[in-house]
């Protein structure tokens, strides 16, 4: 994916993409190196690796890089968050770096507080901030649910824009390799307001198989969580997130995608159309 320490070219650029292996991450690596970035990937599987919690290697990491693409891990709300984000943003000072592209997490006052430090690093910044992604249901923790047919998750009726992760990786590969994006904050969404409940109304269309959505305590999710061995981290981030920003507070459009990248966001429908075509959601039903 990179040359160790290699010198990057005068006329080309070297962007440092942290956790490159994951949603956001790998379609950021692919989409700059289809531009001719010279991208430097890392994660807690490579090699070198990069870790949040072991910072000696950060500075050989970030050597001949202009910019990086910060995806904290698991939550920039989990504890500890701000001081490894300070860190960062001083190594990065300390070797040269010219910007920063961080991920935040919409309505969530500790991701607020790690983009101030980001905006007062005295590098060029952008902030890209999402929610709930559309991928959570093939790529993350509920598509075992989908594949089962059944959603059970602590969410009322209130509506979530779902953003496709495609959509956030353009956004921020674009501020990562172009100028003009210096010193934004993008907030992307998707076209529209959707629960939970009616997008398992729609990946159930698109699946062409029953999909239901139930909805279950806080307590007895996260028991359940607990029950079947997730990280207490997780559980406790799972619980933070369906407390607090599926409240209301990002029941709302904004148009992050369209200022970036001058087009709409892509519909919920299309993800599941496309997703639906690969059989991912009838595995399980399947091999019963």
């Amino acid at each position: 994916m990179w040359k160790i320490f290699g010198r990057a070219s005068a006329d080309r650029q070297r962007v440092l993409v942290l956790g490159a292996t994951g949603k956001t991450g790998r379609r950021i690596v692919e989409l700059l190196e289809n531009r001719g970035v010279d991208v430097r990937g890392v994660s807690r599987s490579s090699a070198p690796r990069f870790d949040w919690h072991t910072r000696d290697n950060w500075a050989g990491l970030m050597q001949d890089v202009s910019a990086i693409y910060i995806n904290f891990a698991p939550d920039l709300a989990v504890p500890g968050a701000t001081d490894a984000i300070s860190q960062l943003v001083e190594t990065a000072k300390r070797s040269g770096v010219k910007r920063l592209v961080l991920l935040s997490g919409r309505g969530e006052e500790e991701a607020q507080a790690c983009e101030a430090i980001v905006q007062a690093s005295g590098l060029e910044w952008t902030i890209v901030r999402a929610s709930w992604f559309n991928q959570n249901f093939s790529e993350g923790a509920f598509l075992d649910m989908v594949q089962s047919g059944l959603i059970t998750l602590p969410a009322g009726d209130v509506g979530e824009p779902f953003v496709d992760v495609n959509d956030i990786a353009e956004v921020a590969a674009v501020a990562l390799s172009e100028d003009g994006h210096s010193g934004e904050v993008y907030e992307v969404t998707g076209p529209r307001l959707l629960t939970f409940s009616e997008a398992a109304e729609i990946i159930s269309e698109a699946a062409g198989r029953p999909v239901h959505f139930q909805f279950v305590p806080s307590d007895v999710f996260l028991g359940a969580m607990k029950a079947e061995g997730v990280p207490d981290e997780v559980v406790w981030l799972l619980g933070y997130l369906f407390g607090t920003v599926l409240d209301g507070r990002n029941a709302h459009l904004c148009d992050g995608v369209q200022r970036a990248l001058g087009r709409e966001p892509r519909d919920f429908a299309d993800y599941a159309q496309e997703v639906a075509a690969t059989g991912l959601w009838q595995a399980k039903a399947e091999a019963v």
